[in-house]
Formats: C-alpha cells, sequence, structure tokens
C-alpha cells in the first residue's frame, strides 16, 4: 500500500469557541452523514476490487504479452516511482482546491486506463504508459482518505477514519482473495482476469459520478459566512491574523503564501525529538519498503518460473499479508511504552528483522519461505505505521498534520525514485532482481544499525539523567523528590493508544 495521507484521524483538532458556528457536518440531519459515510466506505470497498492486480507481473512476462525480465525490471516498473513523484504535489494540492470529487474521477479514470493498456497494450511504450496512470492512481489516494473528513464532525473524525480505512483493507483482501480463487480453482487465464478487473474498475468510476461534492475542504475552501464566530485557522494563526474583514488582502494572497508560512511553521515543529525520528523513519523505512513490494514478483517469478497459472499464488501471498499487516496495525494500538525512550530501539529492532528477511527472501529457492519472509515483512512495517501516525500527529492541528504527512512522503518519494535510477533504471546500473534484493537488503541493514546506535545514545543519555536524581535522593531520603523532567515522570507518556 502506497504512502498516503491516510493519517489525518489522529490529528488534533482546533477546538472551537463557546460562540463559534457549528460546522455543516455537526447539523446536517442524522441520517444523512451516516448514508454519506456508508456509500464512501462501499466506494473505498468496491474500487479495491482488482482482482488481476496480484498478477500483473506473471501476465507481463508469461505469453499473453512475452515481455523479458530485463523490460519489466530495468525499463517498466521504474517508470511507476518516477510518475509518482511527478504528481504527488500537484494531486496533493488540486485535491484540496478542487474539493475531493474531481481527483476521485481522475483516478477511477486513471483506473481504467490502467486496465485498458494492460489488455491492448502490446509495446514497453505502452506498459510504461500504464505505469505513468498506476502512479497517478496513487497519488490520488489522499482524496479518498481525506474526503470523509469533510463530512462529519471533528469529534468522529477518528471513528470515521477507521471505518474507511477498514472498508479499504477489506476491499484489498477480497481482491486478492477473488483472484486466487480463479487462477488456482477456476483455472481462470491472466487475460481473463484482467478484463474482469476492467469491469469493476468501471463500475468504480459509476459510483465516483454519485459521490456527493463537499462544499469545504481542509485548507483552500473555508468558507465564513456573516456572523461566523468560528477561532482563528491553523493557518491564521501561524500568520498572526484572526480571520475578520481586516485581513481581506492577506486572504486574497493566501493561496500563494499558505505554503511558504506553514513549511517555517514546520521548521520549528522539526526540533521536536519524537515528531523528527517518526518522520525520519517514515522517509527513509516507506522509500525502502515500497521498493520491495514493486519488485517482489519479480522475484517470485526468478525463484519460480513456471507456465501453469494455477500454481502462482501471488493473490494468496497478497491476501494474506494484508490480513496479518490488518492485524498488527490493530495490535500497535495496544502497545503501551515510554516512546521518548524506547522507540529508536523498536524502531532498530523491527528495521533488522525486516534486514533478516530481505536476506531470506533473496537468498532462498523455496518459493514458499519467500512468501512467508515478504507477509511478515510486511506485517512487521504496518506494526510500526499507526505507531508513527500516532507520535507524528499527536500535536499537530489538521492543517500541519496533513502537510507533514504530505512532506514526509514527499521525502520519501524522492528518495525511493533516487534508489530507483541508480539501482533499477536501464539508464543507472540496471541490476537484475537478486542484486536488487541484496542492495536493499543492505539499505534496511544500515538503517538499523543507526537506529540502534541512537538507542543506546539514548539509553546513555537516560541513564545519565537518573544518575543525579537517585545521588540526590540516598543523601536526603527526608526531603521531597527531585523533580523529575515532564517527559519522564509517566511510563505512559507517549504511548500509543487504541
Amino acid at each position: 500500500m502506497a504512502p498516503g495521507i491516510m493519517p489525518l484521524s489522529c490529528c488534533r483538532a482546533v477546538p472551537k469557541g463557546d460562540g463559534a458556528k457549528k460546522p455543516a457536518s455537526e447539523t446536517m440531519p442524522d441520517q444523512r452523514w451516516k448514508l454519506q459515510v456508508f456509500y464512501l466506505c462501499f466506494y473505498g470497498f468496491m474500487t479495491q476490487i482488482r482482482p488481476g492486480e496480484s498478477f500483473i507481473t506473471p501476465y507481463l512476462l508469461g505469453t499473453d504479452k512475452n515481455f523479458t525480465k530485463a523490460e519489466v525490471t530495468n525499463m517498466i516498473t521504474p517508470v511507476l516511482s518516477y510518475s509518482y513523484m511527478a504528481v504527488l504535489v500537484p494531486i496533493f494540492l488540486l485535491t484540496d482546491y478542487l474539493r475531493y470529487k474531481p481527483v476521485l474521477v481522475l483516478q477511477s479514470l486513471s483506473h481504467i486506463s490502467i486496465w485498458l493498456l494492460l489488455v491492448l497494450g502490446t509495446s514497453v511504450l505502452a506498459m510504461q504508459l500504464m505505469e505513468f496512470f498506476y502512479g497517478i492512481t496513487m497519488a490520488a489516494r489522499i482524496a479518498y482518505s481525506s474526503y470523509i473528513f469533510s463530512l462529519v464532525a471533528p469529534s468522529r473524525y477518528q471513528r470515521m477514519a477507521s471505518y474507511s480505512r477498514s472498508a479499504v483493507l477489506l476491499g484489498v483482501f477480497t481482491s486478492s482473495v477473488l483472484g486466487q480463487l480463479c487462477v488456482s480453482l477456476g483455472g481462470v487465464r491472466f487475460l481473463t482476469l484482467n478484463y474482469v478487473s476492467l469491469g469493476f474498475v468501471s463500475f468504480g468510476l459509476i459510483l465516483t459520478l454519485f459521490l456527493e461534492r463537499p462544499r469545504r475542504s481542509l485548507f483552500f475552501n473555508r468558507p465564513r459566512g456573516a456572523g461566523d464566530a468560528t477561532v482563528p485557522t491553523e493557518l491564521e494563526r501561524i500568520s498572526g491574523g484572526h480571520g475578520g474583514g481586516g485581513t481581506r488582502g492577506w486572504r486574497e494572497g493566501w493561496r500563494d503564501m499558505v505554503l511558504c508560512r506553514m513549511l517555517r511553521e514546520l521548521g520549528a515543529l522539526a526540533r521536536q525529538p519524537q515528531l523528527r525520528l517518526w518522520s525520519l523513519w517514515w522517509v527513509f523505512n516507506s522509500a525502502g519498503y515500497y521498493l520491495v513490494l514493486y519488485y517482489a514478483h519479480i522475484l517470485w517469478n526468478e525463484i519460480s518460473p513456471t507456465t501453469d497459472n494455477r500454481r502462482v499464488y501471488n493473490g494468496g501471498v497478497d491476501a494474506a499479508s494484508t490480513l496479518l499487516g490488518a492485524i498488527a496495525s490493530f495490535a500497535a494500538g495496544y502497545v503501551k511504552i515510554r516512546w521518548t525512550l524506547w522507540s529508536e530501539l523498536v524502531i532498530g529492532v523491527v528495521t533488522a528483522f525486516q534486514a533478516g528477511l530481505l536476506l531470506l527472501m533473496n537468498s532462498t529457492t523455496n518459493i514458499w519461505m519467500c512468501y512467508v519472509a515478504y507477509i511478515l515483512f510486511r506485517g512487521s512495517h504496518q506494526f510500526l505505521v499507526p505507531i508513527a501516525i500516532f507520535q507524528i500527529a499527536t500535536s499537530l492541528s489538521k492543517e500541519l498534520c496533513a502537510l507533514v504527512f504530505g512532506v514526509n512522503t514527499f521525502f520519501a518519494t524522492v528518495l525511493k525514485t533516487i534508489i530507483t535510477i541508480i539501482v533499477a533504471d536501464k539508464g543507472g546500473l540496471g541490476l537484475s532482481v537478486h542484486p536488487q534484493f541484496y542492495v536493499y537488503f543492505g539499505y534496511f541493514a544500515l538503517l538499523a544499525v543507526v537506529y540502534l546506535l541512537a538507542a543506546i545514545g539514548v539509553g546513555v543519555q537516560h541513564s545519565h539523567r537518573r544518575q543525579p536524581v537517585e545521588l540526590a535522593l540516598a543523601k536526603e531520603p527526608c526531603q521531597a523528590p527531585v523533580e523529575i523532567p515532564a517527559q519522564e515522570k509517566s511510563p505512559e507518556a507517549g504511548t500509543m493508544r487504541a
């Protein structure tokens, strides 16, 4: 699953004053917003039903298309990273400016283009264009993940985000299982499966047309009627304004200045150790994670090449990894430790585990061992995602939260693209899939070493801070305890809540 900006549910909503006018979502009749949320979740589920998606790589390498492994590895797949980086920022801005629905329509049209090219395209250029449209669909996921926040009151954000995320994960799981059953039990050809996927994505476009276009959005569309006494938004607080009539000149130039102002605010926020640590994790680990996902199917074909479609289990593996990812994400909500002390160690151990799994995937000749390692690799990453979301977003407003995750995703995409150009692209080293996975193993191993060294440094600092306190208590046992810094007081500080 690509880095999107799903995590808006964890952002701290800006409180309203006593005399504030309630947003439309709070005055909307109960049945209306409930129906809209239900329809959006149904839409999210149905648009994930693409049973041919897990089998695109064997389809391209098989007799239907007959591309070589070098063409798929070094010429076709790298385009996905390039296109995603190129369209990420424009789509991020257009999503908010156009109020979600037009970008969702664009995503549906791109999905249709993908499957039309898969069915009808015969050249490398056509498949590269297919990957370009794939990049658009990945970048456009922000529209769905943030759309639901325009429908409900801030008090319902977390629950609604849980519903929408569950709908997407259930759709991915159902799609993968359906594809595997069609291939293994029904003997359905990959080409036929792609026609079925084309039908589902076309139905998804019809569903998109019936979505209601919200009147407001996060940044560009915040209407203020007469007498609206809402408190200043995050943007206005950054600029020192209060949204009154005297700020009309500033508001006219707001669209040109907002990103610069918020980026300066992010510079100040970067001094917070936990936000900085988890943002760096998001950038570096996400880049490696998605590179592994992009090339894993090619690795499987290399380990176990087969002309019998019934023995290709990509759909089942994707379903299992999605299910484990969902369970790991859920379980992470119940982990209660002092993250200010243990974050580096937890990240280091999980990253070292992932490095070991990559080495196993690349060195084994048993395809089932490779499958299991891949499933565990995805599950371990998904375990840390909700923890990162909470640690990053717990002290941010919705506006800054969205921008932080947008910036993190952008930098992760840039890093991923740089690695792709150097390692995978035909114009760079043009490595085949096995050498690439040795590079990814080295990348995660290096990250693990850095995190573990940082954990040792944090432990040493913590020990030095505790020693003066213990000595003071030992010398003067009858006096009141020495004040301990706030971040060390509670064992629950910075914990992940369900």
